[in-house]
């Protein structure tokens, strides 16, 4: 299915109360609403974003440098209104077994009332002509085991579930205490 008629293109800052509105639409879908902490500042000051009245593509990224501070970009789909339809907020990994960079997509978010347009592989098909551009090894992410259709989808496109993996994390006081664990 061809996506209906849609522009993508990168965030700027103009774009940032939409960014903010979208990330609080995914966690409340992933029942976490209480967890979100991103504020429009912090986005702001985390986001490499692309000027205004400047084009910025998958294929052509002209944002703000990437630093460790400021690690993420964003792509942005508007529907045929020019209304924000869509993101995929991502940042760059890297595969030491293929020695290339990839693109991990932190969050892919379609509004509710958008969704069965074809604006989901539309960002996925943008952020792998960015990895292909690159000459980069691979796009990575993830998604919460219970959420069927968005898995039925990813594999409907080619993604392979990597099963074999179990991911980890230390944040909060933990990642305070690992830090401090040799001191």
């Amino acid at each position: 299915m061809a996506p209906s008629p849609c522009t993508v293109r990168h965030a700027r800052r103009e774009d940032i109360p939409s960014i903010l509105q979208m990330i609080r639409d995914l966690a409340d879908y992933e029942h976490e609403l209480d967890a979100v902490e991103a504020t429009e500042a912090s986005l702001d000051a985390t986001i490499a974003f692309a000027p205004d009245n400047v084009e910025s593509t998958s294929t052509a990224p002209n944002t703000e440098p990437i630093t460790p501070t400021r690690p993420s970009r964003c792509l942005l789909l508007f529907n045929e209104k020019d209304e924000p339809a869509g993101m995929a907020l991502y940042f760059y990994n890297y595969s030491t077994w293929r020695a290339k960079a990839g693109v991990y997509l932190e969050d892919l978010v379609v509004r509710a009332s958008e969704r069965k347009k074809g604006y989901g592989k539309r960002l996925l098909v943008e952020l792998a002509k960015e990895v292909v551009a690159m000459n980069g090894g691979r796009l990575d992410w993830s998604v919460l085991k219970w959420n069927e259709p968005s898995i039925k989808f990813y594999e409907s496109i080619g993604a392979n579930a990597m099963n074999e993996w179990v991911g980890m994390r230390v944040d909060g006081e933990g990642l305070g205490k690992l830090a401090s664990l040799l001191d």
